[in-house]
């Protein structure tokens, strides 16, 4: 049988998925809830975006993988321009 979820939780839940990047397995899991109920939620979210949460948090890892790259060649180029 199933039972109504508080929305603080699913708020919780959402925040930590999204903010956080955390799997939704991991999510459901400290919440404990089934990872179904968690999946259900990310379909209707990006059904109304258009993009998922794991494509969005895989975009902005690549994109702090990418800055952090380009701050090391920018110091090595400083570093070098000062010898």
């Amino acid at each position: 049988m199933s039972h109504k979820i508080p929305i603080e939780v699913r708020n919780l839940v959402m925040e930590r998925i999204k903010v956080d990047g955390i799997n939704a397995n991991c999510a459901a899991t400290e919440a404990g809830l089934s990872p179904k109920t968690v999946y259900g939620w990310l379909a209707k979210e990006t059904h109304k975006s258009g993009v998922s949460w794991a494509e969005h948090n895989k975009l902005k890892r690549e994109n702090k993988q990418l800055k952090e790259i380009i701050g090391h060649i920018t110091l090595g180029m400083q570093q070098t321009k000062k010898n």
